[in-house]
């Protein structure tokens, strides 16, 4: 009796400790943001210690095996997803907008299986009482929503309105021209936005389809990143413009 509950201990331990060994291998992330994959992952090693903590009389390496097949197999994907963005879009899937410039995307929202009590209720959490005051809510792939607000600081449409923005706009003086150059105007219509900010260079290799998105060329885009002192499109790590038109250049590291 005594062996038999030292041996349940010592296989609960064994079994923590591996676990606990394969997350940390399998990278940091919060619980809450795992993505379909890495959750898949995490449970069937969880069962796995499971069977091998219950049976005792099973050889300890038929769940170690398993286990760290299942590591093995994370971590190359991870790897593989860390070099094409294929990849990652395969495994993850893309971000869902769920509304645009206050606008509920319904068809969207069907696909996605997601009602309108629980949109209501991620706006009410991050204290939005309606949806016409959201520039975009974007239903992440971990499944958490994200919602950028509207500006609130909108000029008036009368005289003493504009005057008053003028004056302003004559105290920011060189600064705000330095600001305004740093954006570009982009073609609400045309775009169909699966995330932002949208990525136009992603580990040296130009993104085309978005490029073509937004009504830009290459020339553009070369353009763009040469402001930012970037003279080649595989020096760039990651190239984006949000839904401002604010230009974001990170560039390789050697």
């Amino acid at each position: 009796m005594f062996q038999h509950i030292t041996t349940h201990i010592f296989l609960t331990v064994l079994m923590y400790f591996f676990i606990y060994l394969a997350m940390r291998i399998m990278g940091k992330r919060e619980i809450g943001k795992l993505s379909v994959f890495d959750l898949t992952i995490s449970i069937m090693i969880a069962e796995i210690a499971v069977f091998v903590i219950e049976d005792i009389e099973r050889p300890i390496y038929d769940g170690v095996v398993p286990m760290a097949t299942l590591v093995l197999i994370q971590v190359l994907v991870a790897q593989l997803s860390l070099k094409s963005r294929k990849v990652r879009l395969m495994m993850d899937g893309k971000p869902s907008v769920l509304i645009s410039d206050g606008k509920l995307h319904r068809k969207e929202m069907r696909r996605q299986r997601y009602n309108i009590d629980d949109l209501l209720l991620q706006l009410r959490g991050q204290n939005i009482d309606s949806p016409a005051d959201v520039e975009f809510a974007i239903l992440e792939t971990s499944g958490q929503l994200t919602v950028i607000e509207k500006n609130k600081g909108v000029s008036s449409t009368n005289q003493t309105g504009n005057s008053s923005t003028e004056a302003e706009n004559d105290k920011l003086g060189k600064s705000s021209n330095e600001h305004s150059s740093s954006m570009v105007k982009l073609p609400k219509h045309k775009i169909r936005y699966e995330g932002l900010p949208i990525p136009l260079i992603m580990d040296g290799k130009v993104q085309d389809d978005n490029l073509e998105m937004i009504g830009k060329t290459r020339f553009w885009l070369r353009t763009q990143i040469r402001q930012k002192g970037v003279s080649d499109f595989r020096d760039v790590f990651l190239c984006s413009v949000d839904h401002k038109g604010m230009i974001y250049v990170d560039r390789l590291r050697s």
